[in-house]
């Protein structure tokens, strides 16, 4: 049975909930920030991290326990229906048709040290609604996870404003929302916002490689073609599809904040700007330069 949420990076770092409109009162002196030295995040290995003590959660159709290609689950949760309202209860690990193990497993293998936390929104046959991504992902956020991987989205243009509250919400507590573009060109959310990490998939051979994309709307790609991922009973098989290069993003996002785990959001996608193969950083006049010709339109 899954155990209570451990207090996360975010939540040490960020004070509790406060709107602040403007800056009379106090001084810069009274606003220090600890923040990191980053001369060295256009490495792409990030110096070895391999995402010790960064807290991922997994929001799908859940994660088999004990998969080998997952290996220990910290804590499972699902959304359920109780009477006319949704609610987020402990569950055991499980998965209803093996979406969740999927995307766990390819985080895993990028970012092998992390802690792996699962919320179920998605049951057989990959069905779900809007309602339940939405309860689900606020949840998420409200335990102040590290990185929330999105594999999903919803086409329903009635939860977009709360999805955007709540994706701001996370983007400035420090929770770092990778989420999974469309697979075909219709508007879906949460995607669609500048507060998450979006994400698309390459056609390169390459599973250790990702893009930058110099043209909105998605930000980053992966490899999300014939990819293979853990699946329902131990298994393995091979897949493609948007969904399995977004946790190749929040792998590395894993990893970068092991490294650097005083990171906004707003640097961990600058590290990952600096680190993607098309992007080169020019010395000599101190630019960056994105090439363009070999990113997928």
């Amino acid at each position: 049975m899954a155990g209570g949420p451990a207090t996360t990076r975010a939540a040490a770092l960020s004070p509790a909930p406060q709107l602040t409109w403007r800056l009379l009162e106090r001084g810069h002196g009274q606003i220090p920030i600890s923040a990191e030295e980053l001369s060295r995040a256009a490495d792409p290995a990030f110096s070895g991290a391999r995402g010790r003590g960064v807290r991922v959660c997994i929001v799908d159709s859940g994660v088999e326990g004990e998969h080998p290609l997952v290996g220990e689950i910290k804590g499972s949760w699902a959304v359920v229906k109780e009477g006319t309202e949704l609610a987020v209860r402990p569950v055991e690990h499980h998965d209803a048709c093996g979406h969740g193990t999927a995307c766990a497993s390819v985080v895993r293998r990028v970012a092998p040290e992390c802690e792996i936390y699962s919320v179920k929104v998605l049951g057989e046959r990959f069905s779900g609604t809007g309602a339940m991504l939405l309860a689900g992902l606020r949840w998420a956020v409200e335990q102040g996870f590290d990185v929330i991987n999105m594999s999903l989205s919803t086409t329903r243009t009635r939860y977009a404003d709360e999805l955007r509250a709540l994706t701001d919400q996370a983007f400035f507590q420090r929770s770092v929302i990778v989420a999974s573009a469309h697979n075909t060109p219709v508007e879906s959310f949460p995607w669609r916002f500048s507060s998450v990490i979006s994400v698309g998939s390459h056609g390169e051979d390459d599973a250790d490689l990702h893009l930058y994309n110099p043209n909105p709307p998605v930000e980053f790609f992966a490899k999300g073609n014939n990819v293979q991922v853990g699946w329902l009973g131990g298994s393995t098989l091979r897949t493609t599809g948007n969904s399995f290069a977004t946790p190749y993003i929040a792998g590395l996002c894993a990893r970068i904040l092991s490294k650097y785990p005083k990171m906004t959001v707003f640097q961990v996608k600058g590290a990952l700007y600096l680190a993607a193969a098309n992007v080169h950083v020019d010395h000599v006049r101190g630019t960056h330069v994105v090439e363009t010709g070999g990113a997928p339109s």
